[in-house]
C-alpha cells in the first residue's frame, strides 16, 4: 500500500486508536494515507492491547516526544501527546504543565529538522477559553479567552499549557512550516474510555453492565460532543489546511445538551433506567464550541448526531461483548 504517510504523535491514546481505527476502514482514503506511524512513550502496548489496529502498514515508535532525540519524516503529522486524565491533572498539575510544555518544546525542534515539508495539526483545547460565560452559547476562536483563575483547579494548569504551546507552534509557521491548531472539546467514540472522568463514557459502561445510568451534577451542565469518525475526518483536513498562518479551528459538536439528556439518551439505547438528580444549583457549566469557522471554510459537518452516535458506539461494544 503505497501513499502518504502520517505521524501521530501520542498515538497510543483515545485520539491515536481511532485514527488507526479509521485507517483500517479506510476512511483515511481521500488523505492518500498508506503508512501511520504512532509515536508514544508505550506504543507497544497497542500489540498487546489492540493488535487488531496493527498490521504491515503500520509502525509503532517507544518514544517520548519531550526527549527524542528524532523522528522520521512524515506526509501528515497530528501531535496528539498529552494526557487525558483529569485525576493526572488534579494530582500532579505542575509535573502535567511541564510534560506539555517539554513535549512541544522538544518537537518544534524536531520539526524544524525533520518536519519542514511536513502538514501538521497541533491538538489543542476549548480550555484555552478559559471558563465559558453561562450567558454564551457557543464559543468560536475569535472569542477572547478569559482568565484561567477562572477554571476548577485541575483545568488550570492544563490550560495555561496548552495556550503556552498553541504560541510554539505559532512560531513554527514565522519560521516557514505549515502547522494549524485543533481546539478540541468533547467526544465520543468506541475507544472512548469508560472508567475516567468522560462523563458518556462512564454512562456507556452503565449501560452495558446493565446498571442504571447515574448523573452526580446537580447544576446545569451543558455538553456537547462529537463522534470519532468525525474527530478523525477533521483532523486530517484541518491538517491538510495547515500554512505559515497557523489556522486555529474548534473540533466538536455544537449540538448542546445537558447531561441529564445526554444520560437518558444512553439509558434508552441500553434499556436501563436513568438516574437524574434534580437540578438544585443555579451555577451553569458550559462547554460548547462554535464550528461555523471550519463549516464556512472548510466546509466540515457533522455525520453523527448524539444518538447516532450512541447506536454506532453501543452496537460496535455489543459485538465486541
Amino acid at each position: 500500500m503505497d501513499g502518504t504517510r502520517l505521524m501521530v504523535i501520542g498515538g497510543s491514546g483515545f485520539f491515536g486508536k481511532s485514527i488507526l481505527d479509521a485507517f483500517h476502514r479506510g476512511l483515511l482514503a481521500p488523505w492518500n494515507v498508506g503508512h501511520i506511524i504512532v509515536v508514544a512513550r508505550s506504543a507497544s502496548v497497542l500489540w498487546t492491547q489492540h493488535p487488531d489496529l496493527l498490521g504491515d502498514h503500520v509502525t509503532l515508535i517507544d518514544a517520548d516526544v519531550g526527549t527524542a532525540p528524532e523522528l522520521p519524516s512524515a506526509d501528515y503529522v497530528i501531535h496528539a501527546a498529552s494526557s487525558t486524565d483529569a485525576r493526572r491533572y488534579a494530582e500532579f498539575p505542575q509535573e502535567e504543565r511541564a510534560n506539555i510544555l517539554k513535549s512541544i518544546n522538544n518537537y518544534c525542534r524536531i520539526a524544524r529538522a525533520t518536519h519542514r515539508a511536513s502538514k501538521i495539526v497541533y491538538t489543542s483545547s476549548g480550555a484555552v477559553y478559559g471558563q465559558q460565560p453561562a450567558t454564551l452559547e457557543r464559543v468560536d476562536e475569535s472569542y477572547e479567552p478569559g482568565e484561567v483563575g477562572d477554571l476548577v483547579a485541575y483545568k488550570r494548569d492544563y490550560a495555561e499549557a496548552k495556550r503556552l504551546a498553541e504560541q510554539r507552534i505559532a512560531a513554527l509557521g514565522s519560521a516557514g512550516l505549515a502547522v494549524s491548531v485543533a481546539r478540541c472539546f468533547a467526544f465520543m467514540g468506541y475507544y472512548l474510555p469508560r472508567d475516567q472522568h468522560f462523563a458518556i463514557g462512564n454512562f456507556i459502561e452503565d449501560g452495558l453492565r446493565g446498571r442504571p445510568v447515574k448523573v452526580n451534577a446537580q447544576k446545569r451542565v451543558y455538553r456537547s460532543y462529537m463522534h470519532a469518525d468525525d474527530l478523525v475526518r477533521w483532523l486530517m483536513t484541518i491538517a491538510d489546511n495547515a500554512s505559515v498562518d497557523c489556522p486555529i479551528f474548534n473540533v466538536g459538536s455544537d449540538e448542546a445538551y445537558t447531561i441529564g439528556e445526554v444520560a437518558s439518551a444512553v439509558a434508552r439505547r441500553f434499556g436501563v433506567a436513568a438516574d437524574v438528580p434534580a437540578i438544585t444549583e443555579t451555577d451553569m457549566d458550559r462547554y460548547i464550541p462554535s464550528i461555523a469557522k471550519a463549516n464556512r471554510e472548510l466546509s466540515l459537518k457533522l455525520s453523527f448526531d448524539l444518538n447516532d452516535g450512541i447506536d454506532d458506539i453501543a452496537n460496535r461494544l455489543r459485538r465486541a461483548h
